[in-house]
């Protein structure tokens, strides 16, 4: 973590690096910036900075935590300092977070409401600045068998064929399909798109016996049900 200089973290006063405060306090002890900065890893040469300046010009930079899940890879690397290994590392961990926060405790994730759709892809699709649109495949007992992304759309909208989405459905044998997709304004209600998008895939469903119980737009900490609202 050497950077040639007394602003190298191992000059610092042992109590007071990152490293050593989490293994002696406890990660909940640690600022956002010692967090980013044990992440990180070493600090940068050229600039003469350590990992916790790097860590403390990203949180500038983007503000939080939330920001960073949402910029690029050379987003990142635009900020000094921060090379694609750095980058890389730090999407990775932000991924680890979403999947962890995601993943139920038992082998099986039965989904028993909108609420249980909302709660396991919202991590994912949130913040992203694209829509994103997503297939839940379910066996007969509403336990998930997998997820799959079945389109990847523009800023303003994402084109889905019912035959994109039944595709997978098929392969796995699933009984019923739930889709699930965001909208980046943050406004979860449908438009007309997402309303005629759903009525063929519910019709395209109910001729091959696979049926779409629900469709979940999420549009940042709120969502939309079309089986809640009852339009299926």
């Amino acid at each position: 973590m050497s950077t040639g200089d007394h602003s190298s973290i191992k000059h610092w006063p042992e109590d007071e690096r990152p490293r050593e405060r989490l293994i002696k306090y406890g990660e909940d002890k640690l600022s956002d910036a010692n967090l980013l900065g044990i992440l990180i890893g070493s600090g940068d040469r050229q600039t003469r900075k350590n990992a916790v300046d790097l860590s403390r010009d990203l949180l500038t930079t983007f503000g939080s935590f939330r920001h960073l899940d949402q910029a690029t890879v050379n987003e990142l690397c635009a900020v000094r300092g921060i090379g694609a290994a750095k980058a890389a590392q730090i999407k990775a961990a932000l991924e680890i977070g979403k999947r962890m926060f995601s993943q139920s405790a038992g082998e099986k994730v039965k989904m028993r409401s909108s609420r249980d759709f909302f709660e396991l892809f919202s991590p994912f699709l949130r913040h992203l600045k694209k829509e994103v649109v997503k297939v839940a495949l379910l066996d007969p007992k509403m336990n998930l068998i997998k997820e799959s992304t079945v389109s990847e759309g523009s800023l303003n909208s994402s084109i889905v064929h019912p035959r994109e989405v039944m595709i997978p459905a098929i392969k796995e044998s699933a009984a019923a399909i739930a889709l699930v997709h965001n909208h980046p304004s943050g406004d979860p209600t449908p438009s007309q798109q997402d309303i005629e998008i759903t009525h063929r895939i519910s019709k395209t469903g109910q001729i091959i016996g696979i049926r779409l119980v629900d469709h979940i737009i999420i549009g940042g900490e709120e969502y939309y049900s079309f089986s809640d609202e009852g339009l299926l």
